[in-house]
């Protein structure tokens, strides 16, 4: 495993992550949590101490299982926790859902609160990251989210401030970056071989100002795995089943054909591996955030890592 600074302000830490929203039991069909933390020790047996989550992920309970493990383990193991706050699910707590439902809340009073609820979650004193949760434009103009998070700042409920972008808007919320470089550490992009707009004006941006990069959907919902055909089907109570619709599905396959002969090339490194490596290794990314939900996926995972091949060598993406 290898270890980078998590931009000019942020801390040290893994170039592959744990994405923690698949252990969450809603969203992504069924789960097992005695298999879900049986992934996560993994992850940190071998190396990870990056975990990113949210207060939304099952209504706080992969927060509530990632304290769990770290209690188990009888210390903080020098992990850095990244959470998100903006979706206000406290309302609907009690009632069964398949999905999580939407309630967007990123008013100062709220996001205050949540992230005072996912440090009594977490069992910590501070969170280390702290997350503006995919907001729309129109609420990314607002004053209210920003001066929240400075706010959290000087109380000391967070040492680093950060904004997970709205996915298909990394070109025209990039401006809100250069707006707020000061306050933010850290964003999180949607990012991977078949989706790269953010190369355009969000990265050269994150690299002027210093700003640690997170990756997420580095493996596309687990297409990019190979293990998803044009007749994949997903369950009512996974988000896949408009993520990773029949029209979706066909146009990735489509994009996917580029790559065949790279990743017959590089046959000693899974689809999955060689996914992941893609991302870190664009100088703008410090890690990347895949979800496992079994040891073996992750041991999968964390083996990008150490993959030796530049984003040059990568093959570009066709245009559509």
């Amino acid at each position: 495993m290898k270890y980078t600074k998590l931009g000019k302000n942020g801390p040290l830490i893994s170039t592959i992550g744990f994405g923690a929203w698949g252990i969450s039991g809603r969203d992504w069909g069924k789960t097992d949590d005695a298999k879900s933390k049986a992934a996560l020790h993994q992850a940190l047996d071998s190396g990870v101490t990056f975990i990113d989550t949210a207060d939304v992920y099952g209504s706080g309970h992969s927060e509530e299982l990632i304290h769990d493990v770290l209690k188990e383990r009888g210390n903080k193991d020098n992990v850095i926790i990244a959470t998100k706050a903006g979706n206000n699910f406290y309302p609907f707590l009690g009632e069964k859902h398949k999905t999580t439902p939407g309630n967007p809340d990123y008013s100062k009073k709220h996001l205050i609160f949540a992230a005072e609820q996912s440090i009594r979650r977490l069992g910590v004193d501070a969170l280390d990251i702290l997350q503006l949760h995919s907001p729309d434009s129109s609420i990314l103009e607002k004053d209210e989210p920003w001066e929240a998070m400075e706010t959290l700042k000087q109380q000391g409920k967070i040492k680093h401030a950060g904004w997970s972008v709205q996915s298909f808007m990394e070109t025209e919320q990039a401006h809100f970056l250069e707006e707020h470089h000061d306050l933010l550490d850290v964003i999180q992009v949607r990012y991977n071989l078949l989706e790269r707009e953010a190369e355009k004006k969000l990265f050269p941006m994150a690299v002027k100002y210093g700003t640690g990069v997170i990756v997420r959907i580095p493996i596309l919902f687990g297409f990019l795995t190979g293990k998803f055909s044009r007749h994949s089907k997903f369950g009512e109570d996974d988000h896949r089943r408009f993520n990773l619709s029949p029209e979706k599905l066909e146009k990735y396959l489509a994009q996917l054909e580029n790559f065949k002969p790279f990743f017959n090339k590089h046959d000693q490194f899974s689809m999955a591996q060689l996914s992941l490596r893609f991302c870190i290794s664009h100088p703008a990314c410090h890690t990347a955030i895949p979800g496992g939900k079994t040891p073996q996926q992750v041991i999968e995972n964390v083996a990008a890592s150490d993959i030796e091949i530049k984003y040059e060598d990568f093959p570009r993406l066709r245009p559509d």
